[in-house]
Order: C-alpha cells, then structure tokens, then sequence
C-alpha cells in the first residue's frame, strides 16, 4: 500500500462517499497542548462536505514501536501511519464524529507492518530455464 501522506483519496466510506485528504501540518502537541504526543492534522472533503481531523500519535507507542521494528522516529514516518489511520477512519467510520483521535499502539503496530510490506520489493517469479541436455 502506497500512501503519500500529504495528498490522498480514501474510501468509499460505508455511504459510498471517496474522501480528498490533505496534510495540514504535523506538531509536536507538548507545544500545542501540553500532551506527549506528536499530533498530525489533515483536511478531509468529500463533495461540500468539509472536516478537519487530529491524529495523536503517543510519543511512549511511537518509542516502543521504533525500539521494536529499528526504525528511527522521522516525520515521513509519522505522517504515513498517521495517513492510514485516517484511512481507516474514513473506510470504517471509526471516530469520525470527533475532531481529536488518539491511534492505538496495537494500530500503529498493523500500520507500521503494512508499510514495511509495501517497501519491500515484490517478488520476481523465476522464469525455468530448459537446461541442456
């Protein structure tokens, strides 16, 4: 799965509807809120209807799932799990009356194995060669 996290469609939601989502910016929430936590905000439309969502990223999950993957804690990195749990939002209509949510470790766990699965090269089928006789 291929997200770029700054401009993406999303959907159909259970109402059939194909979301427009674009990264607003992403902030350390200490600054913002005083939380630990690394909050990242999009813009979502479909047709006139127009929202803004927050996803909090917990600095303790983010700490726990790069000690336990390798991975260093990047932007990139945070704006792409964050993408997908606001695709699964929309896909599922999970939390979308509230402006503020908060992504599950175990979330970020199963968002972190599907990008690692869509940088990994595809397999090549190895074509059989007639060998010589």
């Amino acid at each position: 799965m291929s997200v770029n996290p700054r401009a993406f469609e999303a959907g159909p939601d259970p109402y059939g509807r194909t979301w427009e989502v674009s990264l607003l910016w992403l902030q350390t929430a200490v600054s913002i809120r005083h939380s630990d936590s690394v909050d990242v905000k999009f813009l979502l439309r479909s047709g006139e209807v127009q929202m803004e969502k927050v996803v909090a990223l917990s600095h303790p999950d983010l700490l726990t799932l790069s000690r336990n993957t390798g991975r260093p804690i990047t932007d990139p990195w945070c704006m792409k799990l964050a993408a997908l749990h606001i695709r699964r939002m929309i896909e599922t209509q999970t939390d979308m009356e509230k402006n503020l949510v908060t992504c599950p470790l175990a979330d970020l766990e199963n968002y972190d194995r599907l990008l690692e699965q869509a940088a990994s090269p595809s397999p090549v089928s190895q074509r059989s060669t007639p060998q010589s006789a």
